[in-house]
């Protein structure tokens, strides 16, 4: 089962939590990240939208996105409301979940690999890359882009690292986005060649300034040449494209040549 640090949820945070018992005036449900701590969600907690039933909202065994609205801490009672998460909220936190489950079941494999238990791979690794990375999973990812080095430096050790490398480099795919642009250039002057290769190759280095990114230019035809710029997000492919089209603009207008740069889509 997916697993939080602390024993309690704060109040406003985003809980998975599966349906129990549902009576008239509300239902039960246990929070599936807090070892299965009970919490209720009252009537009117449970609906924007008009109904007959609570039964026509919530089933038994439904899992469902609640918002924390209540926490008394010396009781250890939880109250929840499922009327105040909004669309958007939902999905961040399926995402979420999905990704902590994900995790967790490479957790397990890691644990299985050295004989150990769930707990300690949780303590060797686990909490480890939560603090480094913020999350489990975004641990993992660095594992798979950067290595050993990824979990060296969140404070993992032998034998755990060499075992996490090696399934996350197995299991955890890294999807990449890619945007391309068309970029005509003419130099009409008597060493245009040379003029034109400054041109084209202006941008090089600017993608160091960007961790895991790619580019390849080549020739559609001339004066076309195409540019691709793959990266782990639109954000920096964007910001990556724009740089090295402004290096190629500013080379061809201090080179006296034209240039159209042209966004594919």
């Amino acid at each position: 089962m997916v697993r939080k640090r602390k024993e309690l949820p704060e109040v406003n945070e985003l809980v998975m939590g599966t349906v129990r018992r549902i009576f008239e005036h509300g239902a039960f449900v246990t929070l599936d990240e807090y070892g299965g701590l009970e919490a209720y969600i009252p009537l009117n907690e449970v609906s924007h939208s008009w109904f007959r039933s609570i039964r026509e909202v919530l089933k038994v065994g439904q899992k469902r996105v609640f918002k924390v609205i209540r926490v008394n801490r010396a009781k250890r009672q939880v109250d929840v409301s499922l009327r105040r998460v909004a669309p958007s909220e939902r999905k961040a936190k399926l995402y979420e979940w999905k990704r902590a489950q994900r995790a967790e079941k490479l957790l397990e494999l890691a644990a299985q690999k050295l004989g150990k238990t769930l707990d300690e791979a949780y303590e060797e690794v686990g909490w480890k890359l939560e603090d480094y990375y913020g999350e489990i999973f975004a641990g993992f990812e660095e594992t798979a882009l950067h290595g050993k080095d990824a979990l060296e430096q969140a404070g993992v050790r032998e034998p755990w690292a060499s075992v996490v490398e090696e399934l996350a480099k197995a299991y955890v795919k890294i999807s990449r986005v890619k945007i391309s642009s068309i970029v005509s250039v003419q130099c009409l002057q008597s060493d245009g060649v040379l003029r034109l290769r400054e041109i084209l190759t202006a941008w090089k280095g600017l993608e160091k300034k960007y961790d895991n990114t790619r580019v390849r230019a080549f020739v559609v035809g001339p004066p076309r040449y195409r540019i691709d710029v793959e990266a782990l997000d639109y954000k920096t492919a964007e910001a990556l494209m724009k740089e090295i089209t402004s290096a190629m603009t500013e080379k061809a207008k201090e080179k006296g040549c034209s240039i159209v740069v042209e966004r594919l889509r």
